[in-house]
């Protein structure tokens, strides 16, 4: 097959896409950095006197502490991802620095994927949130950037693939309204 692309990939697996969530999952930490920036310059503006040397000190001692308080967010969100292979959606979802946890699901167990963006920060930042319905219940995943084009993209994987899913039949065809009230109704 050739170069494996993440550790517990298969040998006969072929990874299709790769994703993460958006940017703004680091806003905590991006706030808490600027704030070390801010305070950083506190001493400086409170007593002018003490010159510029203690104002951009306090700059570069403020953007040190900020960028170790940024640090654990953006590792949340860099070891973050969602792989699509031939065979299976996998979800590494990485929490801090020591704490990792991974969902692994057969692309055949995918029966829906939805997609929700809600409330102007959503919409102009450009995210939203992915809805997967499967065999064992609901797959929410907040925050990933362009949703549509995810979904979209998924949908064509599982398509390719073979997989029926409730909205797009193998066929090309889409599902008429009446039908879909139908299919919410029997469920």
């Amino acid at each position: 097959m050739g170069d494996k692309r993440f550790a517990d990939q298969f040998d006969d697996e072929e990874v299709l896409y790769v994703f993460r969530k958006h940017p703004i999952v680091m806003r905590k930490g991006l706030v808490l950095a600027m704030a070390m920036v801010l305070l950083g310059t506190l001493p400086a503006a409170i007593r002018p006197a003490l010159g510029f040397g203690w104002f951009f000190g306090g700059i570069g001692l403020g953007l040190i502490i900020g960028s170790l308080l940024l640090l654990p967010s953006w590792i949340g969100w860099y070891y973050s991802v969602f792989i699509v292979t031939d065979q299976r959606l996998i979800q590494i979802t990485q929490k801090g620095l020591f704490h990792r946890s991974v969902v692994d699901m057969g692309l055949n167990q995918i029966q829906m994927v939805n997609y929700q963006i809600a409330g102007l920060e959503e919409t102009l930042l450009g995210f939203g949130t992915i809805i997967m319905q499967t065999l064992v219940g609901d797959l929410v995943i907040h925050s990933v950037h362009h949703p549509a084009r995810i979904q979209k993209k998924i949908l064509e994987i599982l398509r390719g693939e073979g997989i029926v899913t409730a909205a797009y039949p193998l066929d090309g065809s889409q599902i008429e309204n009446d039908e879909v009230e139908e299919i919410e109704e029997t469920e």
